[in-house]
C-alpha cells in the first residue's frame, strides 16, 4: 500500500455517489438487484462507519461498519473498484475493519453469498468461520452465509475490560 493509498473516513460529500456506482455496477450487487438509491443510502447514512482506501483515480475500495446492530461489529459491505480487485485492496480493508471493531467487540461478523465463492474464501484465509446460512435472505435462490471471526465471549470480553470506562 502506497502513502496515496492510506485508509480514511469516506468523504461522504465527494465520493459516495462514485462509490455507489462502483458497488452497484460490480458483482455480487448485481446479482443481489442493489439499486444505485440504496447503495447511496448505506454510504450516506451517519449511523454507518464508512472507510475509503484511495489511489490516484480515487477511491479505489471501501468498507461499510454497522457498530449498533444485535451483531454489533457487522461488516455489511466490502467494495473493491473492480480494476483494483485481486491486488490486496479488500484483504487490507478487511484487516482495517477488523482492528476497528475488535477495540469494541469480540467479534466480527460479516455475510458472504452463496455464488461468491472468490470472497468467501478469502474470509476464511482471514481466520472467519461460517456461523449459518440465511436462506434466500436478499434474493431467490441464494443464501447468505453468515461469518464470525471471534476474540472470545461477550462474557469474557466484558468481564475482561471491566476495568475501562466505555
Amino acid at each position: 500500500m502506497t502513502n496515496a493509498e492510506r485508509i480514511e473516513p469516506l468523504n461522504r460529500d465527494r465520493d459516495a455517489a462514485a462509490c455507489a456506482h462502483f458497488m452497484t455496477s460490480s458483482e455480487p450487487w448485481i446479482t443481489l438487484r442493489v439499486s444505485y438509491a440504496n447503495a447511496l443510502a448505506v454510504l450516506q447514512d451517519p449511523s454507518k462507519e464508512v472507510y475509503s482506501i484511495r489511489d490516484e483515480a480515487g477511491v479505489a475500495g471501501f468498507v461499510v461498519l454497522d457498530m449498533r446492530s444485535l451483531v454489533r461489529g457487522y461488516v455489511q459491505t466490502l467494495c473493491v473498484r473492480p480494476d483494483r480487485q485481486r491486488q490486496g485492496l479488500g484483504s487490507t480493508l478487511l484487516r482495517f475493519a477488523e482492528e476497528r471493531i475488535f477495540r469494541d467487540s469480540p467479534n466480527v461478523f460479516i455475510c458472504v453469498s452463496s455464488f461468491n465463492g472468490d470472497a468467501r474464501r478469502l474470509y476464511e484465509r482471514e481466520g472467519f468461520e461460517a456461523v449459518g446460512a440465511l436462506r434466500n435472505f436478499v434474493v431467490p435462490g441464494h443464501d447468505e452465509i453468515l461469518l464470525r471471526k471471534t476474540r472470545g465471549s461477550w462474557a469474557e470480553w466484558t468481564t475482561r475490560d471491566s476495568h475501562l470506562a466505555r
